[in-house]
């Protein structure tokens, strides 16, 4: 068996065996590019009246709790919450993937919005799926195999010019 005809062979395989796994990786990958201009990737940050931290945490979710929105919340309702002095807001980010926008100077709810782009890069990496199995299991090898994949593509791409180039460096000495 030649080695044209194995890495041919193996180049196939590979693309047949990852196709799902990459492609959720591809699209995934390309909605996590684009978060800033997709909304309902991840909300559109909005501006506070000031850049200097004037409101506490606790108001914070004196404020969420005002809308009543989203019933009682508490600090265990909370995933993480995201300081952004340069544009004068605090995104309070909820383990229901509900995003807050608070003032940093008045304390005062900018926007709740739906943040999607936890959940899109939990399928990006594959730890939604089954967590460490699903992501170390399938789309670690997955990205192994489209690494292969590309060595191989490119072995494929250059070796016709090779000899292309080889046959008219020969005719031109002959």
């Amino acid at each position: 068996m030649t080695f044209n005809y194995a890495n041919r062979r193996t180049h196939a395989w590979i693309s047949i065996c990852f196709a799902v796994p990459l492609v959720v990786v591809i699209i995934t990958g390309i909605l996590l590019q684009l978060k800033k201009q997709l909304p309902f990737v991840q909300p559109v940050e909005r501006a506070g009246v000031t850049h200097e931290p004037v409101a506490t945490p606790a108001q914070y979710l004196e404020a969420i709790n005002r809308g009543k929105l989203d019933g009682d919340v508490t600090w265990k309702d909370v995933q993480r919450v995201d300081i952004r002095p340069s544009k004068g807001i605090a995104k309070v980010i909820l383990k229901s993937d509900v995003e807050y926008q608070v003032d940093l100077g008045t304390g005062h709810i900018l926007q709740r919005e739906l943040r999607m782009s936890d959940f899109i890069e939990s399928l990006h990496d594959g730890s939604f799926f089954a967590g460490d199995i699903s992501k170390l299991g399938v789309f670690l090898p997955a990205a192994i195999g489209l690494l292969v994949l590309w060595l191989s593509g490119i072995y494929m791409f250059w070796l016709p010019l090779v000899v292309k180039l080889r046959k008219s460096r020969a005719a031109k000495k002959s």
